[in-house]
């Protein structure tokens, strides 16, 4: 029979948060694994010391801001209103069941005016890496780096033409040293001094927001955009690095400086790195081979009129120093140009009667020139590693890590749509978007392990069966090491 509820809204009851949170809960877990104390000592230059209303405890505002995080939450006054009625909020919080939320602007102004422009971001999203490591989830040898767009908070059609200064490339002076040398080698007077006017090129400037960076890239919307560089580690998958840019930037401009970023500040030794066609360039394969890493970089198709001879039909000697047509003439080295280029160029005489005259060039003079960069050689030599068995599988753990972290990012963490307008809040909310999916990870593997451990001690079978199958993790010889790291 049907019973109808009666009200029980205002009956008195003997409750504490601890029973009401589930002891399975991710805040659960994100709050036993992860250290936030580090957050008093960054942020305590910001406060005044003697002088003042007591301020909103920093740890529980940061706090706040991982839960919309954490959770998707991608408006601030809708996340004070779901930490009013959500107890496992509360209990992260530190709040009990009647204590009154922060105002949404409140919330708000601390962080516009007290931590933006800080860095407290980067510091924060360095930290958990850095307790990662400690933890032994972070191995720092097989890197994976890709880029994804979040769309800006800018309409495509507002924007005015501008005529914007060309930057010029990073390697600038390492490219015109080994210019120089090169054209030296062959014989060569040195170039002339660049000139110094700057070269300018017509670009779309949002009104509304004038960091984004218009992006037209094949297979992707068009519109203003930025891009997200992230390098994920290959050994659990966490994010090690962070990086926000313009959508009109492209993925190989900032990526040796974020490696070596790496580097310094965590002493990574990265072995193999695993990068997809977008940064198969020169540069970045000489950046790689001069480091010592060994790359596994995608294949970028050459673009070339149907119908018309491939790159791949004229073959490189490098002992002659010349390019072997499918006719068997030999294109001799002319020049070296400023961009980094050497030009081999063909006896035109005996082009004008080649039967394949028509598929090779189009040229007044019946000349065919190749292009071969003073780096060519380090592209090469790293593209050769993408064709070994070892080189398939680091390629194909590429879309295990860093583009499964994306996709996390995307559907759980509202990575889709840039929240804020500018490029520094952008990176911002980058940084901490990365954070939470690392804090999420660590505990959830840290507490699965643990798991395994207890189990472990008291099972002779499950340790018999852990034998087999756990695989040892470099550092830790035994799968019992592995087991008990994480409850370390």
């Amino acid at each position: 029979m049907i019973r109808e509820p009666r009200p029980h809204q205002y009956q008195l009851e003997m409750v504490t948060l601890e029973e009401l949170v589930p002891k399975d809960h991710l805040l659960r877990k994100i709050d036993r694994y992860i250290d936030f104390s580090f957050i008093y000592d960054e942020v305590r230059h910001l406060y005044c010391e003697n002088n003042g209303r007591p301020a909103v405890d920093p740890v529980r505002l940061f706090k706040m801001l991982f839960i919309g995080y954490l959770f998707g939450i991608r408006s601030e006054r809708q996340l004070v209103r779901e930490i009013q009625v959500n107890v496992a909020y509360r209990w992260f919080l530190d709040m009990s069941l009647t204590e009154k939320v922060i105002d949404a602007s409140t919330f708000s102004q601390n962080r516009r005016r007290r931590f933006e422009g800080s860095g407290i971001e980067q510091v924060i999203f360095d930290r958990i890496v850095e307790q990662a490591i400690e933890h032994g989830l972070i191995g720092g040898e097989a890197l994976f780096t890709d880029s994804t767009h979040l769309k800006a908070n800018a309409n495509k059609h507002r924007h005015q033409v501008h005529e914007v200064p060309v930057r010029p490339v990073d390697y600038l002076s390492e490219l015109e040293k080994a210019v120089e040398e090169d054209r030296e080698r062959h014989g060569k007077r040195p170039l002339k001094a660049r000139a110094t006017p700057t070269k300018t090129k017509p670009t779309k400037i949002s009104d509304t927001d004038p960091d984004a960076g218009y992006m037209v890239r094949d297979q992707k919307p068009e519109g203003f955009f930025y891009l997200d560089h992230r390098t994920v580690d290959g050994k659990h998958g966490l994010i090690t690095d962070t990086h926000v840019t313009p959508g009109n930037i492209h993925d190989a401009r900032p990526y040796l400086e974020r490696l070596d970023r790496q580097c310094r500040r965590f002493g990574f030794t990265p072995q193999v790195v695993g990068l997809d066609a977008g940064y198969n360039t020169a540069a970045v394969c000489h950046g790689l081979v001069e480091r010592g890493i060994e790359g596994v970089v995608g294949y970028k198709r050459p673009h070339s009129p149907k119908g018309r001879l491939k790159r791949r039909d004229f073959h490189y000697d490098a002992r002659r120093d010349a390019y072997r047509c499918p006719q068997g003439q030999w294109l001799a080295y002319a020049t070296t140009n400023r961009n980094g280029y050497r030009h081999y160029k063909s006896d035109p005489e005996q082009c004008r009667e080649c039967p394949l005259l028509l598929r090779c060039t189009h040229s007044r003079n019946h000349q065919k020139v190749m292009l071969r960069h003073v780096w060519e050689a380090d592209r090469e030599r790293i593209n050769r590693n993408r064709l070994t068995d070892w080189g398939k599988r680091v390629y194909e753990r590429r879309r295990e890590t860093v583009e499964r972290s994306f996709a996390d990012a995307k559907q759980l963490h509202g990575h889709r749509y840039a929240r804020f307008r500018g490029l520094s809040r952008v990176q911002a909310q980058c940084l901490l978007a990365a954070a939470c999916q690392n804090m999420k990870k660590i505990a959830l593997l840290l507490a699965r392990f643990c798991a395994l451990f207890w189990l472990w001690r008291g099972h002779d079978t499950l340790r018999f069966l852990l034998m087999r199958s756990v695989r040892p993790v470099q550092g830790l010889s035994t799968p019992l090491a592995v087991i008990s790291s994480g409850c370390a």
